[in-house]
């Protein structure tokens, strides 16, 4: 499975943005895909995931209500609606893919990664 991660920017708090990640290869496999994030000088944590075939979706509490997961498994795409953006959303954005049904919220669930996108927050 390959990822291909997008949507980042640069936005004023308030705002919003949308990221995606396209899937390709071997995307029958995927059970859960999720997505995490990366602030400078701290360690990756956990967003949001959806189960990609169900539509359980689950969220860190730092975002609930503000970000949305979404699929569209006809286009093997993943999204994250993000609004209501704060400076400490500031991070890179890393979509992953997990084919065993593992914790959803544990990174070493995952086997697959994409090469992350930068979302900056301006106070």
């Amino acid at each position: 499975v390959q990822l291909q991660a997008s949507g980042g920017g640069l936005v004023q708090a308030g705002g919003s943005l949308r990221l995606s990640c396209a899937a390709s290869g071997r995307t029958a496999s995927i059970y859960t895909m999720g997505w995490f994030r990366q602030a400078p000088g701290k360690e990756r944590e956990f967003v949001a995931a959806a189960n990609w075939r169900g539509i359980s979706t689950y969220y860190a509490d730092s975002v609930k209500g503000r970000f949305t997961i979404s699929r569209d498994n006809a286009e093997n795409t993943l999204y994250l609606h993000m609004n209501s953006l704060k400076p400490e959303d500031t991070a890179v954005y890393y979509c992953a893919a997990d084919v065993y049904g593992r914790n959803i919220a544990t990174i070493t669930s995952y086997s697959y990664w994409g090469q992350g996108t930068q979302v900056t927050v301006s106070s």
